[in-house]
């Protein structure tokens, strides 16, 4: 326990955590600030104060999945959010692997995990989309949306921020009627749909999961495009055709640093001359790094966020031009707090569909990656791809034009 007292008193300076050891004794950490949290935890059993020191986050997580380490007053978010706070990306904060060994360790398997061959792709894409349809329906937005949001206003909620944010990557695809679409990591086909309803165009989705598969072609057959809209389960790698447009949204996260060049070549050929892509991606807003140890074991194996540095180095092998970056730094964060609220909400139904166990998973999950937005050093990149220099407007006054166009035209549609 002396070991983990060390760590919080240096870490915990703003906001106040209360700590109440197996044995009983207390233990107080920081002092109340404005803005910061106050919370109280107890551990029930010895080695969960050595598995936090040893690995704070997996070892927090695993001992709060576990049951060994329970939040008496406030809940997850606000003990992640706490930590996280007192650490903040841009003032240096590192929250890492305290044990040399293994960090090693975790260096190596981490260089192995993010390879990401064909068949391993499908089966770590497989691990987290082919849960059950339910569970993405009692959190998610009505059109299933699994990417961060845009906020036009921090207030709105889940649904129109959804709805923007198809707005705003349809504008920047500068989508015009009639166009070919490739969706590269097409979720459960809203947006593909969306895109469709703009242009009138044909739109192919691709997926690695089944789940995800079955329901966007439900959903195209029952709005009657099933004709101009196909979903395949298919490996970028293996897509062949030109396309007018492509977009990603949420996929790049999957493809692993050393395939990124392949990525980008396969995406250059697939794009039609005087065409435009749009890429959507959680990026890193520092240089390279690695995934933590409890996203790679329970969230998403084989997953890599990447810096911007990695992202455009290696799109610049293949002469993509990036035409425009935007950073949304606050918007994912906003996205997942509409998210924990939901399954905070939905706790009976997810225990229900699993257990008691994969429902402190999954909000610990969503503490952590929203304390990341807000506190860490994540953030989302919008990254517009062009072949030719002469293809777009010369200024990107188009694109907010096209946008406040399109938003009143995105309208849900029904799953």
């Amino acid at each position: 326990m002396w070991l983990l007292k060390r760590m919080l008193r240096r870490l915990i300076r703003k906001g106040t955590l209360k700590i109440i050891g197996h044995d009983g004794r207390t233990y107080f950490f920081g002092v109340a600030t404005e803005g910061f949290p106050d919370v109280a935890v107890r551990l029930t059993d010895r080695r969960a104060a050595l598995a936090i020191v040893s690995d704070p986050r997996l070892g927090a997580a695993e001992a709060y999945i576990d049951g060994r380490l329970i939040v008496e007053k406030g809940d997850i978010r606000d003990l992640v959010d706490l930590i996280r706070g007192n650490g903040q990306w841009e003032e240096g904060g590192q929250l890492g692997i305290g044990n040399p060994l293994r960090r090693a360790l975790h260096a190596v398997g981490h260089r192995l995990d993010r390879l990401n061959w064909h068949s391993r792709a499908r089966r770590n894409v497989a691990h987290h989309y082919d849960l059950s349809d339910r569970l993405y329906d009692l959190f998610l937005d009505s059109d299933r949306q699994y990417s961060c949001a845009y906020f036009t206003d921090p207030a709105n909620d889940l649904e129109t921020a959804q709805r923007d944010k198809k707005a705003h990557i349809a504008a920047k695809l500068n989508l015009e009627p009639g166009v070919s679409t490739l969706d590269i990591g097409c979720g459960w086909g809203g947006t593909a749909l969306a895109i469709h309803a703009i242009t009138g165009g044909p739109v192919l989705g691709i997926t690695l999961s089944t789940e995800q598969l079955a329901v966007a072609r439900r959903r195209a057959e029952g709005a009657g495009v099933a004709d101009k809209v196909r979903f395949d389960l298919i490996d970028y790698r293996d897509v062949e055709g030109r396309f007018d447009r492509i977009v990603s949204i949420g996929m790049f996260e999957h493809v692993g640093p050393p395939n990124y060049h392949r990525f980008f070549a396969k995406c250059r050929a697939l794009l039609a001359e005087d065409g435009v892509m749009l890429l959507h991606s959680i990026g890193r807003m520092g240089g390279p790094g690695s995934t933590d140890r409890f996203t790679t074991k329970y969230i998403f194996p084989g997953g890599y966020i990447p810096a911007l540095s990695e992202i455009v180095a290696a799109s610049e092998k293949v002469r993509l031009i990036a035409s425009d970056v935007e950073t949304l730094r606050l918007h994912y964060g906003l996205t997942i707090d509409r998210w924990y609220d939901r399954t905070m909400a939905a706790r009976d139904a997810i225990v229900a569909l699993y257990d008691e166990r994969f429902y402190r998973l999954w909000l610990f999950y969503l503490a952590g990656a929203g304390s990341a937005f807000r506190s860490g050093g994540l953030c989302n990149y919008q990254i517009q791809y062009i072949r030719r220099r002469d293809t777009l407007p010369i200024i990107r006054d188009y694109m907010a034009r096209e946008e406040a166009a399109l938003r009143p035209a995105i309208e849900p549609i029904a799953r």
